[in-house]
């Protein structure tokens, strides 16, 4: 894992600048070539657009492939840890960033939004907090020195769950928010983007692990992970670009609600785990997956569901855009916070 580790760090480091760069790149040739774009928008299949399905396979697949689903036996020894994670995903986050959403665009910030967009720009934030990272947290466990068979454990349990429960939540939130829901489009994008893609890692994996060839794999594709994520960012963009240029301020105003989750999340995670009495090897990596998102899967289920050009495709790369600076400053918490946290398990 120390390998993966480094070259996900390298590129964890520098996605912010990355996605920045891209939105620029994507705006400036949307407003060039619009025509392009276009095109590659209407290559859909069954609401399905096949030039994003296969970038998101390509981000996906790699990721997936580092998760040892065999870690799950570990799952009970850390019990207490994966009780506290799996409740702030699945029963807190989805449902405080649908508030925290309807709250901040349908009210404080409305003035400031075309209206038509609201609705989608909700649903977006609710499609980004549905789904629990999985490759990413691996960096911010190995950041706050976190216990690894812990970390493992709790992605492949959520890798599990998500299969099962991404579509309900979605869907029912989206009900919620007055958003009408497109059932077939989600769950074939449930089956395009989470189960055909873990039963194909999973098979895969094992088949590398035989020929010790696991590792190899993994740096040979982990640029081509990367250099998706940036092209499917320059696409989005393209499309986004006279929005953006219309509303400069639609950036910031959607940062804001992903931002407050993320730390609010992070810190009850990491508060409960106090509560509860468990280790900071293990708080600090639980706190951590509570809060980040994966994008990835929130990008294509945006798509899958909206089209390139909504507010909801929009919002879930905003996600991407502020991921890793918050993340990180919520590592530095984890990490300052030590003395504190042990001093209050041993009282």
């Amino acid at each position: 894992m120390s390998s993966e580790s480094k070259s996900m760090g390298l590129f964890a480091r520098f996605l912010t600048l990355w996605v920045f760069l891209c939105i620029t790149v994507g705006i400036g040739l949307g407003a060039l070539f619009p025509s392009i774009f276009h095109m590659l928008g209407d290559m859909e299949v069954a609401h399905i657009n096949i030039p994003v399905a296969l970038l998101i396979w390509a981000m996906i697949l790699p990721m997936l492939l580092k998760i040892d689903y065999s870690a799950l036996h570990e799952v009970w020894h850390h019990r207490r840890g994966v009780g506290v994670t799996l409740a702030i995903n699945w029963l807190v986050k989805p449902f405080s960033m649908a508030l925290l959403g309807w709250l901040f665009l349908q009210y404080l910030f409305a003035p400031y939004l075309e209206t038509a967009k609201i609705p989608e720009y909700i649903a977006g934030l609710i499609i980004l907090a549905a789904a629990p990272c999985t490759a990413m947290v691996f960096v911010w466990s190995r950041l706050t020195n976190g216990h690894p068979q812990f970390t493992l454990s709790q992605v492949a349990l959520n890798d599990v769950i998500m299969v099962f429960a991404f579509a309900p939540i979605v869907g029912l939130l989206l009900g919620v928010a007055s958003i009408t829901v497109p059932w077939d489009t989600l769950f074939l994008s449930v089956l395009l983007y989470i189960v055909i893609p873990v039963v194909i890692a999973y098979i895969t994996r094992k088949a590398l692990l035989a020929m010790d060839r696991l590792d190899d794999v993994l740096h040979i594709m982990d640029p081509v992970s990367m250099a998706a994520l940036l092209v499917t960012v320059v696409l989005l963009f393209g499309f986004q670009g006279e929005q953006i240029l219309a509303q400069p301020l639609v950036i910031l105003l959607l940062a804001i609600p992903i931002t407050i989750q993320v730390y609010f999340n992070s810190m009850l995670a990491y508060w409960l785990n106090r509560r509860l009495g468990v280790v900071h090897s293990v708080a600090g990596p639980s706190a951590l997956i509570g809060a980040s998102n994966f994008f990835e899967l929130a990008v294509a289920a945006a798509i899958a569901l909206f089209g390139f050009e909504s507010g909801a495709a929009l919002a879930t790369v905003v996600g991407v855009l502020v991921e890793v600076p918050v993340m990180l400053s919520v590592v530095s918490i984890v990490n300052r916070s030590k003395g504190w946290y042990e001093q209050g398990i041993r009282g």
